[in-house]
């Protein structure tokens, strides 16, 4: 066996290959196309090369390679020279370059008028933790936490993107709602408040009121004699745009809020891929949180001890399954009266103790120093005068 150990091995290498050992490796070894090898019946490893197939037997702690004359340049000198590194926003994962370019142009013959969208985005933190899966090279993401809805108005400029308009789901505790900041009901409130805002803004909320009682069923705003009505383009960014998805919901509340949104009622909540037709009532239930108060009263005759704990700060307040529509109503309500922009004041910085003298400017060192002086003179002269 040895010999025909040491005869496969003399053959091969008067073929060009190589052979190591496992320990034998070195970084500068590791540029030869590495093979792999199967195990064939008898004790044969059987390995494909780029020209040929190689039969050997099966030496143990033996790893088998080709020359880097077999291995093709996949990426030459001529490609990294021509290399166009990516916008840094699509590096980051950030930015659809290829849906914000047909979000944002704009005809020659509208003279710079600007075209505006309806940004809707949903702020996620999430944890990576590479710590067991960093040999497979995987990412797990181990937690993500809803934190906010922000809607905007924004139009796209060469120095970058101006906001006309924005509103925030936290804002809504203002207006009665303090718990479900991130649901389907919320961003219909955040969307509802941002479209009653830029009307405001710009004078038209008493023309165009919308949709006041939300009742579920599509709703386009129809232009009035003098002013035709804000137009807006939805922005969803990343997101996928599965039927029922919240971002949705911001463009129902834009939409009964009177602002005048392209779109279609395929996506809404309550549509029926077979029928071909939007359900209001369901609409409806969702607008006003109905598939919320339906989980907290499954919960609380199944699991209490986990409603008690996903549904903490609705228990704290004493809000009840019946009373959330009713809630959300007020909510409505609220927001049609006085959408407008309050800006939190913020608490001013605590002073804290310093243990060090505190670093001095130039004009104030000149002015200690004379005054350091001018003290040093006139007790020089009074010693005099004594």
């Amino acid at each position: 066996m040895g010999s025909s150990y040491a005869s496969s091995v003399d053959k091969e290498q008067e073929n060009g290959g190589k052979w190591y050992r496992g320990s034998d490796l070195r970084p500068d070894e590791l540029n030869h196309s590495l093979i792999f090898l199967e195990l064939r019946p008898g004790g044969q490893l059987t390995r494909v090369t780029l020209n040929k197939t190689v039969h050997i037997s099966l030496i143990p702690g033996f790893l088998w390679t080709v020359p880097k004359a077999f291995a093709k340049a996949q990426k030459t000198k001529a490609y990294f020279k021509r290399f166009q590194v990516k916008y840094k926003r699509r590096r980051q994962g950030k930015t659809d370059y290829r849906a914000r370019i047909r979000l944002i142009n704009q005809d020659k013959n509208k003279y710079n008028t600007p075209k505006y969208r309806f940004v809707v985005r949903f702020v996620i933190f999430r944890c990576l933790f590479w710590w067991l899966f960093q040999m497979l090279l995987l990412n797990c993401i181990i937690n993500k936490t809803n934190k906010d809805v922000i809607a905007q108005i924004t139009s796209a400029s060469i120095a970058g993107d101006l906001v006309l308009a924005a509103a925030y789901s936290h804002e809504l505790p203002r207006y009665g709602l303090e718990v479900g900041l991130t649901n389907y009901a919320a961003a219909y409130c955040t969307g509802l408040l941002l479209a009653r805002r830029v009307l405001k803004m710009l004078e038209m909320d008493e023309e165009y009121q919308g949709n006041v009682e939300a009742t579920g069923e599509d709703f386009s705003v129809e232009p009035a004699d003098s002013r035709r009505p804000f137009r807006a383009l939805l922005d969803v960014g990343l997101v996928r745009t599965t039927t029922g998805n919240r971002v949705f919901g911001a463009l129902k509340g834009a939409l009964d809020g009177g602002l005048d949104i392209p779109h279609s009622d395929k996506r809404f909540a309550g549509f029926s891929k077979e029928q071909k037709h939007l359900d209001a009532e369901v609409h409806r239930k969702y607008i006003f949180g109905g598939h919320v108060a339906a989980y907290m009263k499954t919960l609380m005759e199944d699991e209490p001890e986990k409603y008690q704990s996903q549904f903490s700060e609705y228990v704290k307040r004493e809000i009840e399954a019946d009373a959330i529509e009713g809630m959300y109503k007020k909510v409505h309500a609220a927001i049609r009266a006085d959408p407008s922009f309050v800006k939190t004041e913020k608490q001013p910085p605590k002073t804290h103790k310093r243990y060090n003298l505190k670093k001095l400017t130039y004009e104030e060192r000149k002015a200690k120093l004379i005054e350091r002086l001018n003290a040093l003179n006139s007790a020089t002269a009074e010693d005099d005068e004594e």
